[in-house]
Order: C-alpha cells, then structure tokens, then sequence
C-alpha cells in the first residue's frame, strides 16, 4: 500500500467527515485516531504522533469527529461521537483488514472511543489513550470511570503527572481495578504532554508517544 497520505472522506450517520490514512509498506497494525476537544485532526500533535507511528511501521487513519467539521467549537454529544467512531472503525476494517485494528484518542476522543466499546458500536483490539480526562480541571468529585470497568480488551493510558484532568491518585486507583490496562505517567507533563522547561513543539510531543504506543500495540498481540 501507499506511503504517503490519503485525505479521504467517511460518512457517518452525523454527516461526512475527514480522514487522512497512511499504510507504510508492511505495516502490521492500524490505529485509528481521535483529536481532543479543543482541535482537530490537523493539529501538529495529531500530525507529529501519526506520523511517528508510520515511521515505526504501523499505519493510522486520524480524522475529524462532526462538530469541527461544521466549524462548531462545542464537542458532539457521546451518542453522535459514537456513530462517527462507529464509522471510522468500518472505514479503518475495510482498508487495513485482516491486521489488528486500534482506537485511540487525545483526551475525548479516547474518552468516546472507550464509550463506543463499553456500549457495543466498536470491538478494535485495544484502546490507547493520550490523556485520559478522568474529571473536569479542578473537580475530581465528577470522576468519569464507570464504563471502564466492563471493558476487557488492552488498554495503555499515557498520562502527565501534571495533568489537571487526571488526578494522579485517583487515576492509579482507576487503573489498579482494570486487569488489562497499563498506566505509563509521564514524568512533569500536563494535559497537553507539555513539560515545564523543556521546549518542544507540539509535533515533537505527539511524537514522542508514538514509541509506547507501537511497543504496547505489538506486545499485545
């Protein structure tokens, strides 16, 4: 298969939206990506990770969920979200097949795509997720874990220390009751994976979890 990107368009029961899918030549797994709230597909994060992925021989399809393509700044509502999970899972299955199909996602994009497993509309063979928001900034009373704990499939959080969506007691104590998920902190990150001090473009920083990802994704096989 190709190299190089392919900008393509999926529909989806929320309306038509863009994907850019790359398949490096022997390429033994594809992940599926999902933006966070604040910014899209195109986002130099979403591009630096997918692009490190490629380079580590696995292939991705990273797309837009519905509301950034209709230029709206207030994320979809989950069941809306889901569907274009949904889609983009069928789309992944019908390029990619037969190797193992992978969500992840930045923040709400991982959030939906664990919400999309636990009520059935998508079975990739695990989940990745780049900051998990666990509960708003500021208030971990309104923890959100409770579908977590139906799922079987892998899972590997990669989470900032500072991160303030993600308490880090809290996450530990979420993590220690999932038996198939593994919690790597990154060490002084925030939610963005920025660390204080260290000066790295966006690019670079989702680059640099694209090697976790890669070694989680094979030695779950």
């Amino acid at each position: 298969m190709s190299e190089h990107d392919e900008r393509i368009t999926i529909p989806t029961p929320a309306g038509d939206v863009s994907g850019v899918f790359r398949h490096p030549d022997g390429a033994d797994a594809t992940v599926a990506v999902a933006h966070g709230a604040g910014a899209g597909m195109d986002h130099p994060f979403m591009v630096g990770y997918c692009d490190a992925l490629n380079g580590l021989g696995i292939a991705t399809l990273r797309f837009n969920f519905a509301y950034i393509e209709e230029g709206k700044r207030l994320p979809d509502r989950a069941p809306r979200a889901i569907s274009v999970w949904a889609a983009v899972l069928e789309e992944v299955r019908r390029r990619a097949a037969p190797e193992p199909l992978w969500a992840a996602g930045k923040s709400f994009g991982g959030r939906m795509a664990s919400m999309a497993v636990a009520d059935g509309s998508i079975a990739p063979a695990g989940l990745v997720f780049l900051g998990y928001p666990l509960h708003p900034a500021g208030n971990p009373a309104k923890i959100r874990d409770e579908h977590l704990y139906g799922l079987t499939l892998p899972m590997l959080f990669l989470q900032g220390t500072r991160d303030t969506l993600a308490t880090r007691e809290l996450l530990d104590g979420v993590v220690a009751k999932l038996p198939t998920a593994t919690l790597s902190w990154q060490e002084g990150a925030d939610h963005s994976f920025a660390v204080k001090g260290v000066k790295r473009t966006p690019y670079a920083i989702g680059a640099s979890l694209a090697a976790p990802t890669a070694e989680f994704v094979r030695a779950a096989r």
